[in-house]
């Protein structure tokens, strides 16, 4: 689920990307039994890589085996989809349900039980997207002033720990995106970096450049 909203502060948007799961399952995908961490910088993708190195349990509701059990040992034969949502209960659940009524139901494309698993290729995936506009100019103008004003209040909010901001959606991404430009580069861990390799072995394509290793 994604919204975004523009403000009257040019780079300075409202922009919310996240799972309706507990969990993204990108974060916590198994393939060739390793985990794939696609991000960095999340403290759940260390914790992550820890489970699965140690064979320890992973986060409680993140995930469930066949018998509905959230307490699970990170292997990647006996888990499933982080599944239990971490907004509230019901609210997430629901919030899932939206999301498949726009990008399923509504773009007549595969839906619930029918959306075909990960790694199967026998058949067309049929993953449907919807996007959604809304000028707002087509309402009461000011839009962009109100929406930096509104920001503006909810970082200003008093802290729960002095050293840490508080932040809107959008703000961690565009503190990723100013490293990236001090460093001249993505970090990426090297375990992602491992796996990538190996596959470019296995396909006889040339390996990931690595620039710098930090």
């Amino acid at each position: 689920l994604t919204i975004a909203a523009p403000s009257s502060k040019p780079g300075d948007e409202f922009v919310l990307d996240m799972a309706t799961s507990a969990v993204a399952l990108g974060k916590v995908s198994t393939l060739y039994d390793i985990a794939w961490l696609l991000y960095l910088g999340d403290p759940a993708e260390s914790w992550l890589e820890m489970c699965r190195r140690r064979n320890l349990p992973i986060p409680d509701g993140w995930g469930a085996d066949k018998e509905g059990r959230r307490k699970l040992l990170f292997r990647f034969h006996n888990w499933h989809l982080p599944v239990f949502p971490d907004l509230g209960g019901y609210k997430g659940y629901g919030l899932g349900m939206v999301v498949e009524l726009f990008c399923g139901i509504l773009a007549n494309a595969a839906y619930g039980p029918s959306i075909r698993r990960w790694m199967n290729t026998d058949r067309v995936a049929n993953l449907g997207q919807s996007f959604v506009a809304i000028d707002p100019n087509a309402f009461a103008p000011g839009f962009g002033d109100r929406m930096a004003d509104y920001m503006n209040i909810m970082r200003n909010l008093p802290r729960v720990n002095e050293e840490e901001p508080v932040l809107i959606p959008g703000d961690p991404e565009r503190a990723h995106m100013t490293e990236c430009e001090k460093i001249g580069g993505i970090r990426y861990p090297l375990v992602l970096i491992e796996s990538i390799n190996q596959l470019a072995d296995r396909l006889q394509v040339p390996r990931v450049p690595i620039f710098k290793q930090l």
